[in-house]
């Protein structure tokens, strides 16, 4: 499973950034795909996932500010972020949570820095 992110960015506050992921076919056939995010210092968190239903769900922090998204036939997830605030600061990480052979695992891609200025 290889994942690749791109879109991070330098921005001030207030504004907007769209963080895209590159997978395969065979990620898509085999996972469900999210978002998380590492401030630096601190633990990695979830920001945003979709479930088996495909259904987004997300973080509190989250506050209706971002919107997970997905393109099944290009095999491309996404980050829509708006209104961002310098807490929104951090590497953010695509994310697979894959079955295989009846195994669970959980994939990271390398992430992509987002720097919120006040």
């Amino acid at each position: 499973v290889q994942l690749m992110e791109s879109g991070g960015d330098s921005v001030q506050a207030g504004g907007s950034l769209k963080l895209s992921c590159s997978a395969t076919q065979y990620t898509f056939e085999r996972c469900v795909m999210g978002w998380h995010r590492q401030v630096a210092g601190k633990e990695r968190e979830l920001v945003s996932k979709f479930d088996s239903w495909d259904v987004p769900t997300y973080a509190d922090f989250v506050e209706g500010r971002f919107t997970i998204s997905q393109d099944k036939e290009k095999f491309e997830v996404y980050l829509q972020m708006d209104d961002l605030k310098p807490d929104d600061t951090a590497m953010y990480f695509c994310a697979a949570q894959c079955l295989i052979r009846g195994h669970a695992y959980l994939y990271m891609g390398q992430g992509t820095q987002v720097t919120v200025s006040s």
